[in-house]
């Protein structure tokens, strides 16, 4: 299959582009650095998300799309022009996917984009599946409009699927690496209160769950990328500590986490109890359902 990916150079694409090549399919890239990237035989185009729809060139026989492409939502603190850059990547990016299938003779028979599960806001020990409301904060609108841009792709008859991942676990860098240091040091230790619902998954289920997004025809909507085995942010600091072999003594306050971060400290102190559902029903099987194998795994494959 001839598959274009957007965002192929984020932790999540880069595992994503190794798998899908291993797997014999043909990748073509959008960037806006498509020079900095090895496809290993793909091919890359230069993309401007925010400003227009992809070269017409890069959609020659393009049977399916994984849409992964958005500013990083902890790459800087969040000014308002911060704020604007995130949501607009996302927003206006799938805006401009979609307008780029539009103009295509042939569209792609099914897209899957990215999403988030930031979709379902702060929600304390509420279950939360892929029915469920969306939540009202910054993230949550960000979330809800991207998803619904990248929905209008199904007036091409397009099967449209949104992965709203959670916190991916992964040795190449991301979340993990940044809990290492302080951790190794003795210094780590949970979040605020530390009671909240941490949505982690390891990096193979990510990937697996895009794939299976991508391959299942009964994956149509949202779908958590999540592991089942949800823990709270002091269980998963008690485990990583204990992987480690490293007390975890400290904790970060709420109040010193808004004064270091601002807003986006409603990030790392949400509560969000989800469940992968549609996966679960859809027939996916998690390689890691739970938190110990997968630290277990993800810090042996860094050693």
């Amino acid at each position: 299959m001839k598959i274009l990916i957007t965002g192929a150079t984020g932790l999540i694409g880069r595992s994503l582009c190794r798998s899908l090549i291993n797997e014999g399919h043909q990748v073509v890239i959008l960037s806006r650095s498509p020079t900095a990237i090895d496809l290993a035989g793909g091919a890359a185009f230069r993309w401007e998300p925010v400003a227009e729809p992809p070269p017409a060139a890069g959609w020659e026989g393009v049977e399916a799309v994984i849409h992964l492409a958005g500013e990083p939502v902890a790459a800087a603190r969040w000014t308002e022009e911060q704020k604007r850059r995130v949501r607009d990547s996302r927003v206006k990016g799938s805006r401009n996917l979609v307008a780029g299938m539009r103009a295509t003779p042939r569209p792609p028979k099914v897209l899957v984009s990215a999403s988030a599960v930031g979709f379902y806001g702060d929600r304390g020990d509420e279950i939360l599946n892929e029915r469920s409301a969306p939540g009202s904060d910054f993230l949550s609108e960000v979330c809800l409009e991207w998803e619904t841009e990248a929905a209008r792709a199904r007036e091409l008859g397009v099967r449209a699927a949104f992965v709203r991942t959670g916190v991916a676990l992964s040795p190449e860098g991301g979340a993990l690496e940044k809990m290492l240091l302080p951790f190794k040091l003795g210094m780590g230790g949970r979040l605020g209160g530390g009671r909240q619902w941490f949505p982690w998954i390891h990096i193979e289920d990510v990937v697996g769950i895009f794939l299976h997004a991508l391959m299942s025809p009964a994956v149509d909507g949202p779908v958590n990328g999540t592991a089942p085995g949800i823990v709270t942010n002091e269980e998963f600091t008690r485990e990583l500590a204990a992987a480690l072999n490293r007390p975890a003594l400290f904790s970060v306050p709420q109040f010193a986490l808004r004064v270091l971060m601002g807003e986006m400290a409603e990030v790392v102190t949400a509560s969000q109890r989800v469940v992968p559902q549609v996966a679960l029903d859809t027939g996916y099987r998690f390689k890691y359902p739970n938190l110990k194998p997968a630290l277990e795994s993800l810090l042996k494959t860094r050693r």
